[in-house]
């Protein structure tokens, strides 16, 4: 990807957007099956690929991504406190996918948003069986979404396209992160070396018994060749980080819905596919033998059948379209009425992107339960 290639993301991005939002009829469910006014338009769906270096993920190239770390793109301020950490287990949630979701307004030329999530999977059911009660007393959340906005003239990049090669750099340091899952800020020193950092007694506990016990003495008679310094500041190369439980790293391709068209025949597709033919098919019949309503059957099929044009695709995204997300199953799902209002403007939200369950089969991870995340967003304050 050249320069011209991150002009045409974000041109490609930003003409999306539906300047009519406040205008957009309310519908009073989004299982509503009445369709005939619903305008179609472009839907931008999200496609994993190996990257092709290890430096253009970075956060100055304003990547979308899934697995390894997020690449903030404000690398100073990172969500801390409790807002990190899974509300039913207590421990740091890791780091699942960002898109880089710009704006034409200047306030958020750059828009990123960090979706994380716990991954036990008995906390994601827990969080799954409670999201739709209505205000409840204390929300207990196991996957969270964060949003970063920047305007054009911002003290860590230039206003200018960044030049895609590995020489190019941001302006200024960012925040010292954990050195167990280098997502978190690492807040918390080592009291034997007074150098490595960690964003959790967790994930210190952790990195003592897979190593740094060893490591630590020696860290102490020796002076640290790089790391962060007093102020809690880190460089900008490539973090180092000592969990192996991380998922692994993707780069997140965009093309359009309508556009999208198979050049490969079905036996180079195969061939070249991430995701094992067989393996997709297994699991989605054993999903499929697990429902036992036929509503929901109709409902598992019909989301096959508007994913099957492109069967990789792990993320949809919508914003300020009408399109509505679809749905694996049609049980429990949400109204209107359901989902919060704007707490900034109190306008209603939309749904701006939906992330597929296939992403979890490039992470290796079990789907045993259908699970399909959707992230709600207000198409005025954004």
């Amino acid at each position: 990807m050249d320069t011209d290639a991150i002009g045409d993301l974000v041109d490609k991005l930003k003409a999306i957007q539906n300047d009519n939002v406040e205008d957009q009829d309310q519908d009073d469910d989004f299982d509503d099956d009445d369709d005939d006014d619903e305008e179609h338009e472009p839907i931008t769906l999200g496609f994993v690929d190996k990257p092709k270096n290890n430096w253009s993920l970075r956060r100055q190239y304003f990547p979308s991504k899934a697995g390894g770390v997020p690449a903030w793109l404000d690398p100073l301020n990172i969500p801390s406190g409790g807002s990190f950490v899974c509300d039913n287990c207590g421990d740091p949630l890791q780091f699942l996918l960002q898109v880089y979701a710009p704006t034409e307004k200047e306030t958020t030329f750059h828009r990123m948003l960090f979706v994380f999530m716990c991954p036990s999977m008995k906390c994601l059911l827990r969080d799954q069986h409670e999201q739709w009660k209505r205000h409840p007393e204390k929300p207990s959340k196991s996957l969270k979404v964060f949003r970063c906005q920047l305007p054009r003239a911002n003290p860590f990049y230039s206003p200018e396209c960044p030049q895609y090669n590995k020489s190019h750099k941001p302006a200024g340091s960012g925040a010292a992160l954990c050195d167990w899952c280098g997502t978190w800020k690492g807040d918390k020193l080592c009291s034997g070396c007074r150098q490595a950092r960690y964003c959790s007694e967790k994930h210190q506990v952790m990195s003592w018994r897979t190593g740094h016990k060893i490591a630590c003495q020696q860290m102490k008679v020796s002076s640290p060749v790089s790391g962060p310094n007093k102020s809690g500041t880190a460089s900008l190369d490539s973090h180092k980080v000592g969990s192996k439980n991380l998922w692994p790293e993707f780069e997140i391709t965009i093309e359009d819905e309508s556009d999208y068209k198979r050049d490969m025949s079905e036996e180079n597709t195969l061939a070249n596919s991430l995701i094992s033919r067989n393996r997709t098919d297994d699991t989605m019949n054993s999903l499929l033998d697990n429902f036992q309503g036929d509503d929901d059957k109709k409902s598992w099929a019909s989301f096959q059948q508007c994913i099957a044009k492109a069967p990789e695709q792990v993320l949809r995204y919508y914003r300020n379209t009408n399109a509505k997300p679809i749905w694996p199953v049609s049980s429990d799902l949400p109204s209107n009425a359901d989902i919060p209002s704007c707490s900034y403007c109190t306008g209603p939200m939309c749904c701006e992107f939906q992330i597929l369950p296939q992403l979890l089969y490039y992470f290796g991870v079990d789907n045993e339960n259908g699970l399909s995340g959707l992230g709600f967003n207000c198409g005025v304050c954004m």
